[in-house]
């Protein structure tokens, strides 16, 4: 395997290497002598090994009392020396993390670093000599490929093989909130497969699973995050425990969308409200305040969060932004210079 090496959490004197893809591609010839991909049944051999599951334990506690919540997930490794890829929403607010390898194995795991946007987490066990992915191209997927998702299904059914195809290249998907450039494939994908790895014919990662349209009369619509998306992500994750290049206002936004939430918070006005500002960020020190009303930004006008994101994404850190708002009765005009989210 070609492979390219990436430092490992700073400090910690590590190597990791990612799998990258195969030198040569393997391949059959049927009795007319045409060559063909590797069969369903091949690709499950070589990919299952490096598909895990993963088990998640939450505790909250309320009442006097702690309550446990048992959540469940799957995950890629993607380095033989313990590095595993998975959702973030798989792992978010657990306690405690186990991962069950492919053979019966089970691991405590930490978290090496998450990234909500990309809705990806590396966790890393203490276990050598595994076998890891071999990372594909999902820049070269085209419309109708095979697609192989592995993954734990309803939490109990790891190591399921369900196969499809590639039904489209960049679906654009509200996930949790956030909206996300998806591959889209009819191979069954259920609670359990988050985390999980699409494959295509000649065993190589072209996607970590991570959202299924659910609903009555809806099936074969199942969505993954591109392996392409991914790369850059887990090298940021795995080097500097953030991805860089993001731009950081210092803000958490709130969405006021219907007369009662208006009421429960007190405002008169639908759209987005600064819902906190950070202690000692570029927000606090260009004079942003809790509950202050944003209407436009650059001059463009904001009604949503969704909004206000799309605007946000075409900017970058350094660039100077002039926020119009609302603080009670007085229109301010405020400027924000962006910083990069390293958090």
């Amino acid at each position: 395997y070609l492979y390219n090496r990436l430092a490992g959490p700073s400090g910690s004197g590590n190597t990791t290497v990612l799998y990258q893809q195969p030198a040569t591609k393997v391949s059959t010839t049927d009795d007319k002598g045409n060559k063909n991909g590797l069969s369903v049944a091949d690709v499950a051999a070589m990919v299952q090994p490096a598909v895990v599951e993963i088990t998640t334990e939450r505790v909250t506690t309320g009442n006097r009392l702690n309550q446990y919540t048992e959540g469940a997930g799957s995950g890629v490794i993607i380095s033989n020396d313990g590095v595993i890829v998975t959702n973030c929403h798989v792992i978010e607010g657990s306690n405690k993390i186990v991962v069950t390898l492919h053979n019966g194995e089970s691991y405590e795991a930490s978290v090496i670093a998450s990234d909500e946007t990309t809705d990806l987490a590396l966790l890393r066990i203490h276990k050598t000599d595994l076998t890891a992915a071999v990372l594909g191209n999902s820049g070269n997927l085209a419309v109708g490929e095979t697609a192989i998702a592995v993954g734990n299904p309803l939490g109990s059914l790891g190591g399921t093989v369900t196969t499809g195809i590639i039904s489209a290249l960049d679906r654009e998907i509200t996930v949790g909130g956030k909206t996300m450039h998806l591959l889209q494939t009819n191979a069954a994908i259920n609670p359990g497969n988050s985390g999980g790895g699409l494959f295509n014919a000649a065993a190589e990662l072209i996607g970590i699973v991570n959202a299924k349209s659910s609903g009555e009369d809806v099936e074969g619509l199942g969505f993954a995050i591109p392996v392409d998306v991914a790369k850059p992500v887990i090298t940021d994750l795995l080097e500097k425990g953030y991805v860089t290049g993001r731009i950081d206002t210092g803000m958490t936004f709130v969405d006021i969308n219907d007369t009662v939430t208006a009421m429960l918070n007190r405002v008169d006005r639908l759209g987005v409200y600064v819902q906190s500002v950070q202690a000692g960020s570029n927000a606090q020190q260009a004079g942003f305040e809790a509950a202050d009303y944003i209407v436009a930004v650059n001059g463009a006008t904001v009604s949503s969060i969704a909004g206000l994101n799309k605007l946000l994404e075409q900017c970058k850190v350094g660039d100077t932004l002039r926020f119009d708002i609302i603080r009670g009765r007085q229109t301010r005009t405020l400027s924000l210079t962006l910083r990069e989210k390293t958090t």
